[in-house]
């Protein structure tokens, strides 16, 4: 486990994260560990598919818009490499 210290943090905040870690029962120490978790480690990461998907939702894109590019698809088989 690493260590991390955090300077010159105002007193409002620091008096702030010691209500909040009181109010759900723990050190300060554990309220801070839990917010860092929870913001660099979200439960819902950006998946790709899931944004690619939803940006075509967006813009309007229909299954036919994507036959097109079926149809245009260079369908030559790839040669493969030689290294001589």
């Amino acid at each position: 486990m690493s260590t991390m210290t955090v300077r010159n943090l105002p007193d409002e905040v620091h008096r702030a994260l010691r209500v909040r870690a009181a109010q759900n029962g723990r050190s300060t120490e554990a309220e801070v560990r839990d917010i860092l978790t929870r913001i660099a480690l979200p439960e819902r990461r950006l998946r790709l598919g899931d944004a690619l998907s939803e940006l075509s939702r967006n813009c309007g894109l229909t299954n036919e818009d994507f036959e097109i590019f079926e149809l245009l698809r260079d369908s030559t088989p790839a040669e493969p490499m030689e290294f001589e």
